[in-house]
């Protein structure tokens, strides 16, 4: 396989990667005060994602890909809200364990991650269009 369209399928596999994350990242921000349904229910736990490296045999080329979606087994923390259908004999009430800043840290290097495997499929593009060109003539 040719450099160029190497650098096509690795972007694209960067760019499905990347917008998986953006999915969770999402999802546990929509998710950032989900409490449990019952008392004493857990809430909702923050989701994790990890990349792995694939090679696409057709091509021999390494590429990007989602090897797993997990949960965050940390701490939940707590807040007082006896009003709640998931407040405990104490009124207390398990909040999910997503810190904001670390998801819009994530979402913000998601994003970025994104845009820089765009780009690099636009100049790949350009540079396929200008070699035709010059084949051309």
């Amino acid at each position: 396989m040719d450099p160029l369209s190497a650098a096509l399928k690795i972007s694209g596999s960067g760019m499905e990667a990347q917008a998986t994350r953006l999915r969770v990242v999402s999802e546990n921000i929509a998710n950032s005060r989900t409490t449990g349904d019952t008392s004493g229910a857990d809430p909702y736990r923050r989701k994790t994602i990890t990349f792995g490296n694939a090679m696409d045999r057709a091509s021999g080329v390494h590429m990007v890909n989602v090897k797993k979606i997990g949960v965050d087994k940390g701490n939940f923390t707590e807040e007082h809200d006896p009003s709640s259908p998931a407040a405990d004999k104490n009124g207390m009430v398990k909040l999910p364990n997503v810190n904001m800043l670390i998801e819009m840290a994530d979402l913000r290097e998601a994003n970025r991650s994104y845009e820089a495997n765009l780009q690099s499929i636009r100049q790949s593009r350009d540079l396929i269009s200008a070699t035709i060109d010059l084949l051309k003539g």
